[in-house]
Formats: structure tokens, sequence, C-alpha cells
């Protein structure tokens, strides 16, 4: 991770009648790895959460309520590391060769996927070393998500960034339909398989980052200023964007306090009845809705009036989520997790092309590493907050909260950002109205 690149390599050249970043050779393999590497880290997340929730109420005798809570702990388990250690790694991103960070992190996450492998096949599983393995694993992704961000403006012309972005997304849901589902049906079949199944994942997504050779050197100024300088320029340049700022905070707040994602073990198990199996789909039916709008957006991607998009995605997000918690059929949840998926691949689509187009190359890293960190924070400490939310109003009455709540934060932001509500496109400079 720290070792130099003294040599210039020769470039794998761009096709010059490249229409599509999937005639670029280096942005295929970056798509495999991107791809291999979410199908594992998401299956793994599902079957950790489900194998927490189940030991808490067979083996530890929870009731649903505890056992919620374990899940919101287990959400904390994974965020505190990749507060911690996020600007960290955005810093290493910058100042290193990132196919390099990225592949030792995945190798990394290879062990993690290899331990948790183990202990589920000699039955050894237990509420703190699941917690364990759980930091482990977001240890791990704090380094990879930064590093592989940061790769793609690289091998792709500026012309052909938002359709990357859009491709990009049709392998982060692509992986995420089909990990959850696939690592569900495995894990009720034989408990340790998905685990062996990831290791192998993470090693064809290694492979394939470090054999990408259409990435420009590390520029020596990477490394004059101090780490500490370069983590503080990163958040500077972040609070004088006004429009990336608000873009960022509105997702962190809104999936903070509207993510369903932690509760879903208890409605699989104990709401609508339908098992592990049950809980893949579900997590795949919101990959696969968000699936279908990158796929759109990769043909078509937005180009006006992508604030007041962005805002009115977010709404659907939680309009969609309180239709979730107030559902009894199976199907008619699937639907709702659709849909929520479909709002939220919008909301994602402008702040990536955001963060991608308006940041400098040597700051990439850093500011990628900060949104991720927003992502993570209402990821997995909104599973905390989901999880303490179930254990005082009933897993219902957190979904339906968090769902309003997230609608509620959606109208504070537009009166907040008027820059949301003016922009109009990804241009440097925003248009504003007269």
């Amino acid at each position: 991770m720290h070792q130099r690149v003294n040599t210039i390599e020769t470039p794998s050249p761009v096709p010059p009648e490249a229409t599509s970043p999937l005639r670029i050779a280096d942005y295929r393999k970056f798509w495999l790895a991107r791809f291999a590497v979410v199908f594992a880290s998401t299956g793994m997340v599902v079957i950790i959460g489900y194998q927490l929730y189940d030991v808490a109420r067979s083996d530890y005798g929870m009731s649903i309520a505890e056992a919620s809570f374990q899940l919101g702990l287990l959400g904390l388990a994974q965020f505190l590391p990749i507060f911690l250690l996020t600007p960290i790694a955005g810093v290493i991103a910058d100042r290193f060769d990132r196919r390099k960070v990225a592949g030792l992190a995945m190798s990394a996450d290879i062990l993690v996927a290899i331990g948790l492998a183990v202990i589920t096949e000699l039955e050894l599983r237990s509420l703190p070393l699941l917690y364990v393995y759980a930091a482990l694993h977001g240890i791990a992704r704090v380094f990879v998500s930064p590093s592989m961000t940061a790769i793609a403006p690289n091998i792709v012309p500026v012309s052909l960034i938002p359709r990357a972005i859009a491709f990009n997304s049709i392998a982060i849901e692509a992986g995420t339909i089909i990990g959850p589902a696939a690592f569900g049906f495995l894990f009720a079949r034989h408990h340790a398989t998905p685990y062996w199944v990831a290791a192998g994942l993470m090693a064809i997504a290694a492979f394939s980052i470090t054999s990408i050779r259409n990435l420009p050197p590390v520029p020596k100024e990477a490394r004059r200023d101090h780490p500490i300088r370069q983590i503080v320029d990163g958040f500077h340049f972040i609070w004088r964007e006004r429009f990336l700022l608000g873009c960022i905070t509105l997702d962190l707040f809104a999936v903070l306090l509207g993510g369903a994602t932690a509760l879903m073990p208890v409605f699989a198990r104990d709401i609508l009845h339908v098992g592990p199996e049950g809980l893949g789909q579900m997590r795949a039916a919101t990959a696969c809705g968000a699936a279908v709008v990158a796929l759109w957006l990769s043909f078509r991607p937005l180009a006006k009036n992508v604030g007041v998009k962005m805002l009115l995605s977010v709404a659907a997000y939680g309009a969609m989520t309180v239709g979730f918690g107030l559902s009894r059929s199976f199907m008619i949840s699937l639907g709702f997790l659709a849909l929520l998926g479909a709002a939220d691949m919008i909301s994602v689509f402008i702040r990536s092309s955001l963060v991608q187009l308006r940041t400098p190359d040597d700051k990439r890293g850093r500011v990628s590493a900060i949104s991720g960190l927003a992502i993570s924070a209402s990821n997995e400490l909104g599973e905390m907050q989901s999880g303490v939310a179930a254990a005082l109003l009933g897993a219902t009455g957190a979904v339906v909260f968090g769902g309003g709540a997230a609608i509620v934060i959606t109208a504070i932001w537009a009166w907040s950002f008027p820059e949301i509500r003016r922009a109009r496109t990804f241009a440097p400079r925003w248009e504003h109205e007269q």
C-alpha cells in the first residue's frame, strides 16, 4: 500500500472512436471488479445480519425487540471503523497507486470471508464474533470504495464519465440484486457456502483491478502536503461547493432516518414469514428497481433540472419506505422496495456525477471518501437508529416514522439549499433562476 510508483507504465490506448465506456478494455476490467466486489460484499452483509438476528433469537433467547436492537449494534460495529478510517483512506487513495490500495483491501476482505466461513462450518458463531467480523469487513470496505471510485475518471474520456457512472451503477445494482438473493439461497442450504463464494469473488475483483494498465502515475505533488492538511483540504472543498454539500447531506439524513434495510431480517423472519430466501429477494428487489433506472440512465443520462429531480426522488424514497412498512403482503412489499430502489438511484446518479465532474483528480480520493463516509453513515449508522427505533416503536413503527422523516428532511433541504432547487445541469458553474 505504501510503495511508490517509480515507473510510468505504457497505457493501453483508448479507442479514438469509443462511444461507450464498455469499448475500453481497462474499463471492462474495472466494471468486472466493481460487480464482483459488490456481489460479495452485499451478500456478506445480508447473511451476517440474518445470522446475527437468528443467533440472538435462537441461541440467546432474545425477544424480537431485543434482537432488533442487536441489529442496530451491528450497524454501529460496521460504522465506527468507517467513521474513523475514511478520511485516512481518502488520503491514501490520493497519495498511492489506487489499484494497489484497492487490491490489498480486497485481499484483506478475502481473509474476513474465510474466517466467517470457518466459524460457521465449526458452529462457533456467537454475537461477539459476528460483531468482530462485521467490523473487519467494514475496515476492508473503507479502503476499497474511495480507491475504486477515483480510478474510473482516469480510464475513460471526460465526455464518457456520465455514461460510465451509469454503467458503474449497473454493476453495483446487479451485484446488489444477485448477491443477497444468491447468498440467501446458498445460506438456506449450507450456512458456510456464501462466505466461501464471497472469498472467490473478492479474488476475482482483486485480480481485475490490479491488472488495469491505463492509469497515470501518482504525481510527486501528492506527497508534498502533510496528510492532515490533505484531509482538511478535502473537507474544505466540499464545504465551499454548496450544491455538492447539499446533495451529500440530504442523502445522509434522508437515508439515516428513512432506511429500512436494517430491519429487513425482522420483516423476513417475524412479520412476512419468508425466511432467509425471502430476505435475499427483498434486498434484491431494491437493487432491481435501481438497476432498471441505472440501465435507462446509461443510455439517457440526466442533463436538465438535476436539482429538482433529486429532491423529488428523495421524497419518493421516503414515501415508498412508508408503504413498505405498512405492507403485510410479501409481493406488495417487494413492489414498494423496487420503487424505493428506483427513486434512490436517481439521487445516487446525480450525486455521483457531481463528485466526479466537479472534483480535480488530485482530490478525487478524498472527496470520494467523504461522500462514501456520508453514505456509510446513512447506511450503517442508520441501521443503529433503526434498531433503537424498532426497540421503542416496533419494526413497523420505526420504518413508517423513518420514511415520513425522509420526506420532511427533503422539504427542509429544499428551503435551506436553494442551490439544489436552482441547479439545472452538471456544469461547473450553476445557472440560477433570475
